[in-house]
């Protein structure tokens, strides 16, 4: 067998793939680790869904692979050290969700900023009136300037927005802020002078509770959040508190870990913070650029006479040729 897909590609991808390659498709063991393992023997390249963790036992299993693709972007569920060690190429199609995070950001925003169009769409036909907001002339603070920043400054850019922005990775001497056309600011300027706050920082452990009780005590009443991170970035009680007090007037967050708002967690309480599944990533537009670039570089790989590893995720730079 020359591919495992146990994460469904789009079904133009999967033919072309079909024409030049065996292909197997076993989605229904995606969360069962033996028959995973039992699945991905004789594979030489597999299609994993996110929840789906690489460790070294896994690749044991799998003696003949040489390429592991993601559909989306996260190096948590790979283990690259034991990937690297047995030469198994890494690839990722992490430019493919770019535009769609962006956008569920923006929604998210106007969404919180115009409440009222919320409620008719959960089914209240006749909703009382709320009196909204309006983006443009609001000052948004970008807390992290991941690629789905760029295109988002430029969206709001277009209503009109102020836009500020802060990254611990990006000094404020860089031409990035200017190129975007975003002012650098400090952590807590950021928080002290934006009406709204959009959390798309590129996480690492050292970002874990980097929106902790210290950062929202300088709060400017009422803020909007929202966020496309790992929950993690925010310190639970912390955040609970700012919800309760009116700091932060609502807070959307795609993609909560486990146990982040469940039972017996501070935030259980809390409704004005809306949890979504993931829903960033999933557009039909960007589920056909992740299929193709993936198909494009299953191809290469397999039919390189001497593949050469790299267990760094890879971007795709340009569309696949089909």
């Amino acid at each position: 067998m020359d591919i495992l897909l146990i994460e469904r590609l789009v079904p133009e991808c999967v033919a072309w793939l079909e024409a030049r390659h065996t292909v197997e498709h076993r989605p229904d063991v995606a969360y069962e680790p033996g028959a995973l393992r039992a699945a991905v023997g004789s594979a030489r390249a597999v299609v994993l869904p996110r929840k789906a963790v690489v460790t070294r036992e896994f690749l044991a299993a799998a003696p003949m692979l040489r390429i592991v693709g993601r559909m989306h972007a996260d190096t948590d569920n790979t283990d690259l050290e034991a990937c690297r060690e047995r030469r198994v190429e890494v690839v990722q199609a992490r430019s493919a969700h770019v535009r769609s995070n962006a956008e569920f950001l923006l929604a998210s925003l106007l969404m919180l900023y115009r409440r009222g169009i919320g409620l008719p769409l959960a089914g209240q036909r006749h909703a009382d009136f709320r009196v909204g907001r309006e983006l443009g002339g609001s000052t948004v603070g970008l807390l992290g300037i991941a690629p789905a920043a760029h295109t988002l400054a430029l969206l709001l850019r277009g209503l009109g927005a102020r836009l500020i922005g802060y990254d611990p990775a990006v000094h404020r001497s860089s031409p990035l802020w200017s190129r975007l056309n975003v002012e650098p600011v400090g952590l807590y300027e950021l928080v002290s002078f934006a009406d709204a706050i959009s959390v798309q920082i590129i996480y690492g452990s050292r970002y874990q509770h980097l929106v902790n009780d210290r950062l929202l005590a300088y709060c400017k009443p009422g803020q909007y959040w929202v966020s496309i991170s790992r929950s993690a970035v925010f310190e639970p009680h912390a955040l609970a508190r700012a919800l309760a007090d009116g700091r932060i007037d609502s807070c959307v967050v795609d993609g909560a870990e486990a146990g982040f708002a469940s039972r017996g967690s501070p935030l259980h309480e809390s409704n004005n913070l809306y949890l979504t599944p993931r829903l960033g990533s999933h557009t039909r537009e960007a589920r056909v650029r992740a299929s193709w670039f993936l198909a494009g570089r299953l191809h290469d790989c397999l039919t390189r006479a001497d593949p050469v590893p790299d267990t760094a995720p890879h971007d795709p730079a340009t569309a696949p040729i089909v």
